[in-house]
């Protein structure tokens, strides 16, 4: 199981999504380019010393990151926009759950190439959950199916 970032936008979010995976043992993939410079202290500050503990793998862009996967991967995005939810969904071992960027979510090319669009069910009304919080959620359920 792996966690990927697309061209996150705020570091404090990107530092709370490293430490979850983590504390999880779950890999980080953060797909380029970032909205903040990825060396930068905001996001030193919020990964802390969790960092030890950390397995990133950086991207310079979409095309490098779906190249550095194995073949029998498959990346399952996280989509307000989704049809499927997630708890509907079967995951499987060598998943990789993709988180859009804050502002933009994925283009729709990104979109296309995904095995699958799953979304977190909620009230109406509210438009969506922090992006972090929603990885959590997400890797939550990713994880106690496929733990045993």
């Amino acid at each position: 199981m792996r966690l990927a970032l697309y061209q996150p936008d705020i570091a404090g979010n990107t530092g709370t999504m490293i430490r979850m995976c983590a504390c999880f043992g779950v890999a980080t993939d953060i797909i380029e380019p970032c909205g903040f410079p990825l060396g930068d202290r905001q996001l030193k500050r919020a990964v802390m010393d969790y960092d030890q503990h950390a397995q990133i793998s950086r991207h310079r862009d979409w095309e490098t990151f779906l190249s550095d996967q194995a073949t029998d991967s498959r990346v399952i995005l996280l989509s307000s926009k989704a049809k499927t939810s997630l708890y509907d969904f079967a995951f499987s071992d060598n998943d990789i759950l993709l988180m859009g960027s804050e502002s933009a979510g994925v283009p729709e090319h990104v979109t296309n190439q995904v095995y699958e669009a799953v979304t977190i069910p909620m009230t109406a009304g509210p438009r969506s959950l922090n992006v972090a919080i929603a990885a959590a959620i997400a890797m939550g359920e990713a994880l106690r199916q496929t733990t045993k």
